[in-house]
């Protein structure tokens, strides 16, 4: 991908397409027996390394993983430490291969991944796959003001 080496502002349009399809294609693999619901992440590293997650769901809903939190636990758990240029997201129901309904990280997957993007300072660019369009924002505008390891006393 061309984003290696780079900064968020060097992740080009094709950057953005490979890296939601990457998203579309784990969304697949996802474990969602209860809420019917495949997502996928997929996270662009400086090193131009793509890591992808899906979302795992347990019978104890509180125990269930988002997409977003094992691809940061994947990265945080190899060799890579932040250097996180952008990240794509994709979601849709299970029964329906190939369609997609527009998400964003969860609350807690905003958190997690601002924790992983402030290892290094980084704002990623976020790309949230949809029907008809791409939603593109920085991690920063989706958790303004987000509590950080700076709030800890």
């Amino acid at each position: 991908m061309n984003g290696q080496g780079g900064s968020p502002d060097s992740v080009t349009p094709l950057d953005r397409d490979t890296l939601i399809a990457h998203a579309r294609a784990v969304a697949a693999h996802a474990h969602a027996p209860y809420s019917g619901f495949n997502v996928g992440a997929a996270l662009l590293l400086a090193d131009g390394s793509v890591v992808t997650g899906a979302n795992v769901e347990n019978a104890s809903y509180g125990l269930s993983l988002c997409a977003e939190t094992v691809a940061v636990a994947k990265v945080l758990s190899e060799p890579w430490r932040g250097g996180v240029l952008a990240l794509a997201v994709s979601g849709g129901p299970a029964d329906a291969p190939g369609s997609t309904v527009q998400v964003t990280p969860c609350g807690r997957c905003r958190q997690v991944l601002m924790e992983l993007a402030g290892l290094d300072g980084s704002d990623p660019l976020v790309w949230c796959d949809g029907p008809d369009e791409v939603l593109e924002l920085r991690l920063s505008a989706l958790l303004p003001h987000a509590f950080g390891p700076g709030a800890l006393v």
